[in-house]
């Protein structure tokens, strides 16, 4: 409890002293640092944090980012921020929460169809300091739109983000969350999609920088929704990413869809922790969950746990993991072509994460990370 009242401590001054904000959202920051301060950090006691050890930030003194007068958020919000990306057992959603001030809201009307994607971009360039960026989008019955977030910064910071995504009757959702943060930075990010009925929705999340990483993706299906979700994480040196991903079938003929990819080399570490989750009524789900690792060094560590828990008795549900090296008769076919050594090592390299890349439907955003993967080969 002592550690837990020290965690508090070093953030109770930046709290108490934020600008006022409207009623409602000081009421969701109060209930929100008060399960903070029961919460405190997650440790590696903790079944959901066994493997990343977030030490480094709870023992940090940040300062906070100056963000100026409390933003008005529109009305429309109000039924939706902080109603899906639940911060009670969340430390870090509720310190988000706790430190509500603007909010990116995006509202897709009713059937409108958005040709360009919305982008959102977040960028941290004060070091020892700690933001917070919230995000709600809201996309009504039959819109269409697509939503890129990118998240940059240099030097040593912290960014806690939360997202939440709200998809209408019908509506057709792609998400994209782009991770290249310092090498020196802490990034947390939960992002939590509500789904409506029929509504089909897919997210794709690549990260590449950071020196500790941690992606939260929950999914709410409703029946007959179509979830996708994909991912691609890249680290070298000592870099540690935490994939924990959460796919929660509620209501019946849903069908999901999972594949997640890991590169790692040098001292690196990765976590995928893969849920699926089909409720009692749920029946005729179709849920699919695959992560597959390469591991280019004998120093890089992988722990990884698909799951699942099934409550209906008329579902079609399947998970596996892999983990290996690159082929070794791959690359002796290549090196019979003619092919160098190390650029047979990259081909087979970058065809293991083309089918993430590949999958991103907006081609410039596709080209874009297309270069960054090679870079940071």
């Amino acid at each position: 409890m002592t550690s837990v009242s020290e965690q508090t401590g070093n953030w109770l001054a930046h709290f108490t002293a934020q600008a006022p904000a409207a009623p409602w959202i000081q009421a969701l920051r109060d209930a929100a640092f008060q399960r903070f301060a029961e919460l405190g950090f997650p440790t590696t006691r903790d079944e959901e944090w066994r493997f990343t050890n977030v030490a480094p930030i709870a023992r940090t003194e940040w300062r906070r980012s100056l963000a100026g007068a409390a933003q008005n958020v529109a009305e429309e919000a109000r039924p939706h921020l902080a109603r899906h990306a639940l911060y009670d057992q969340n430390a870090f959603a509720a310190l988000n929460t706790a430190f509500l001030n603007r909010v990116n809201f995006v509202q897709v009307p009713r059937g409108a169809v958005v040709a360009e994607p919305i982008q959102i971009v977040h960028e941290s360039a004060e070091a020892g300091a700690a933001t917070h960026p919230r995000t709600l989008i809201l996309v009504g019955p039959n819109a269409q739109c697509a939503i890129v977030e990118a998240y940059l910064g240099t030097g040593a910071y912290l960014t806690n983000a939360v997202t939440e995504i709200v998809a209408g009757e019908g509506a057709v959702i792609d998400h994209y969350k782009l991770q290249q943060e310092s090498p020196e930075a802490f990034h947390v990010g939960t992002m939590h999609a509500t789904l409506g009925r029929s509504a089909n929705f897919s997210s794709h999340s690549i990260s590449l920088g950071g020196a500790l990483v941690r992606n939260d993706a929950n999914v709410t299906l409703s029946e007959g929704t179509e979830a996708t979700l994909n991912g691609l994480y890249i680290v070298n040196g000592r870099q540690h990413v935490d994939n924990h991903t959460q796919i929660d079938h509620a209501k019946p003929h849903a069908t999901s869809h999972e594949l997640y990819k890991g590169i790692l080399s040098g001292h690196s570490s990765a976590v995928f922790n893969g849920k699926i989750i089909v409720r009692k009524d749920a029946q005729k789900t179709d849920a699919k969950q695959t992560n597959k690792n390469l591991v280019l060094s004998e120093n890089a560590t992988i722990n990884t746990k698909p799951q699942l828990e099934i409550f209906a008795d008329d579902v079609r549900c399947t998970h596996g993991a892999t983990v290996g090296q690159l082929d070794a008769d791959s690359i002796f076919y290549l090196r019979s072509r003619g092919i160098g050594l190390e650029q047979a090592r990259q081909m087979l390299i970058e065809a293991f994460a083309r089918a993430i890349i590949d999958s991103i439907k907006i081609a410039e955003l596709r080209e874009q990370a297309l270069s960054l993967l090679k870079a940071n080969l």
